[in-house]
């Protein structure tokens, strides 16, 4: 029977959790502010590790990239942190990458909604009459 999680699956998850915990602590760059790490995806050799992050309350993209340079400078400093925490012989170097899904996916539920409320409110001006309109009349 095969395994349901693969070893770079459960190392994700750790580096993802445990990323989660020290940026907030341990990187205090104001340009950075809270940081959503939405999935962190290893190689199979464990080499390298993309690490998908969003910024909360940030709304220009050129101010995320930014801040995922930042994290991208203090890749060494947390991937440090994390040999001291996972019990591995090497460590993947970590790259952040600014992940605009969520952002996307904002505005295309803005979008729906904007759409089904105009719908709603074309379907009131649509109605047809009701039945007691038709009463009179006889074919």
């Amino acid at each position: 029977m095969p395994r349901e999680f693969t070893r770079s699956d459960r190392v994700s998850d750790a580096i993802q959790r445990l990323l989660g915990q020290v940026i907030p602590n341990e990187i205090r760059d104001p340009r950075i502010g809270l940081v959503n790490i939405n999935e962190v995806t290893v190689t199979r050799d464990m080499a390298y590790a993309k690490v998908y992050v969003t910024f909360v309350g940030v709304d220009d993209e050129k101010e995320s990239i930014a801040a995922a340079s930042i994290l991208n400078k203090a890749s060494g400093f947390l991937r440090t942190f994390l040999a001291k925490e996972l019990s591995m012989r090497t460590v993947p170097k970590l790259q952040f990458i600014y992940d605009k899904t969520s952002v996307k996916g904002q505005a295309i539920s803005t979008l729906i909604e904007r759409a089904l409320k105009e719908d709603s409110q074309h379907q009131h001006d649509d109605e047809p009459a009701s039945d007691d309109d038709f009463k009179g009349e006889q074919h």
